[in-house]
């Protein structure tokens, strides 16, 4: 009985360690460069109505400071009255809000755009009421879009 514990503790461990990154992370890998994917994004956003607020260079950053990074870009950006509508459900959307994609590549070469999953917003801030929830819904599939598009060649 005690071996099958240990197996089953075992494998519980790897299994939860399969993905790195977490459930409410999703992922896009693209063929473009950081630079190209982010260029590709602020255009989406922009064509979609919505607000590019900035473009975060860590890569830049952490130069001025004599240091080194792979290049790491967030985009923030967002629907000021989407946003304002999570805001009046619970004042702490403000944490997540406005939306963010990160364009990191790896030690590979590899491009890949990260963001959270906005359904994740419903635990992490408590959202219950219907209305939210379908804007948050909204929100995971407009994600998704934009990182496709971004990740287009």
């Amino acid at each position: 009985m005690k071996k099958w514990l240990i197996i089953g503790l075992f494998a519980l461990v790897f299994t939860g360690c399969e993905n790195k990154k977490g459930a409410f992370l999703e992922s896009v890998e693209t063929q473009n460069d950081v630079p190209t994917a982010v260029a590709k994004l602020v255009s989406a956003v922009k064509s979609q109505g919505l607000v590019h607020f900035e473009t975060i260079d860590h890569a830049k950053n952490a130069q001025s400071v004599g240091m080194r990074l792979k290049p790491e870009t967030v985009v923030v950006f967002g629907n000021p009255k989407m946003g304002t509508k999570l805001m009046q459900c619970n004042p702490s959307m403000g944490l997540d809000l406005p939306l963010r994609m990160l364009f990191s590549t790896d030690y590979e070469g590899k491009t890949t755009i990260t963001y959270t999953n906005p359904e994740y917003w419903t635990l992490k801030h408590n959202i219950k009421d219907k209305t939210c929830l379908g804007i948050i819904q909204k929100a995971h599939i407009a994600m998704q879009k934009l990182a496709e598009e971004a990740a287009a060649k």
